[in-house]
């Protein structure tokens, strides 16, 4: 547990930790049978309710698997990380294997290098050496990106483009678990397309729900890192409405998480609002009155700039 938390809020936390919700993890538990039984139920029914509504109703339930992925590497809902690698594993959204995305996020925790290009694995900044190497279309593409209809139209493009990238790479170079990741992976995707199809489910509709579901997680990541000088302050806190919240089960409290990434996504809110003014007196006042604001101001501007401050002043 953090060292600067006072007694009383550690104490208070720890009450949270042994109470039979957070030993139990029913929630979570919930959660997953309600977003797996949700999904075959949709697939399922495909030929009743038609391809339309199937594509729509996919969209919300597949960026919740990837919001339910991101506990389930935290630990939740038990305390072996082979069990929960087994209950994410399933390709739902198809394009991260869960090892992959496992691994690159908990680097990602390293709050010291977070935002810092070619150290944080989930940054969205350019070093020096990226930007003054990239062409102007690149460059536009990147400062696209910075605004949210942008993040939304090119994001998931510039994201699966440099997965691409990172992990052929791997492969050329015989990377032993990258094979055997990607295999295991891709098997598990043909056995997904097999299923979708015999109930009526084109693969195109699925990888267009997947795509659209990857654009609608980028909402939250859009602007829930900033670069400061002090780790903490780099995390946003935005105090987003309900629909998002559930949506991305609480991430939106992104410092609060970074703080406490073993706090399941139940508590988030609870252990914030208990300690609102101390919150955001620690992250540097880095608050977004939800996601509506976001769009208000950067759907067409950008938020800030491609290239990392520290790169910009080497």
């Amino acid at each position: 547990m953090p060292n600067y938390l006072d007694a009383h809020h550690r104490h208070s936390i720890l009450q949270l930790q042994a109470t039979w919700t957070a030993r139990s993890e029913w929630p979570t538990w919930l959660l997953l049978l309600g977003i797996t039984g949700g999904w075959w139920t949709v697939i399922t029914l495909t030929p009743s309710i038609g391809r339309v509504l199937t594509l729509l109703l996919l969209i919300p339930l597949i960026t919740l698997w990837m919001s339910l992925q991101h506990e389930l590497l935290h630990g939740h809902p038990t305390r072996w990380r082979a069990v929960n690698k087994l209950l994410g594993y399933a390709p739902l959204a198809i394009w991260y294997p869960y090892t992959l995305y496992r691994d690159s996020h908990l680097a990602h925790h390293r709050d010291e290098t977070i935002t810092v290009p070619q150290h944080d694995p989930e940054s969205r900044y350019l070093d020096a050496q990226t930007w003054s190497g990239s062409a102007g279309l690149g460059r536009a593409m990147h400062w696209l990106n910075k605004t949210l209809i942008g993040r939304l139209g090119v994001g998931p493009a510039l994201a699966l483009a440099g997965l691409a990238k990172e992990q052929c790479t791997r492969l050329v170079r015989g990377d032993r678990q990258a094979w055997l990741m990607w295999t295991t992976h891709l098997a598990c995707v043909a056995v997904l397309f097999w299923f979708i199809t015999r109930h009526g489910v084109p693969v195109v509709d699925y990888l267009l729900a997947s795509v659209l579901a990857l654009a609608l997680s980028m909402v939250r990541s859009y602007y829930e890192h900033r670069p400061a000088d002090a780790p903490e302050q780099r995390s946003v806190l935005n105090e987003a409405g309900w629909p998002w919240r559930w949506l991305f089960l609480n991430l939106n409290l992104h410092l609060v998480h970074h703080d406490l990434p073993g706090l399941p996504w139940y508590y988030l809110p609870r252990v914030y609002r208990e300690r609102r003014a101390d919150w955001l007196q620690r992250s540097g006042h880095f608050l977004v009155n939800g996601y509506s604001e976001l769009f208000r101001n950067y759907a067409v501007r950008p938020v800030d700039s491609p290239l990392h401050p520290r790169s910009a002043c080497a």
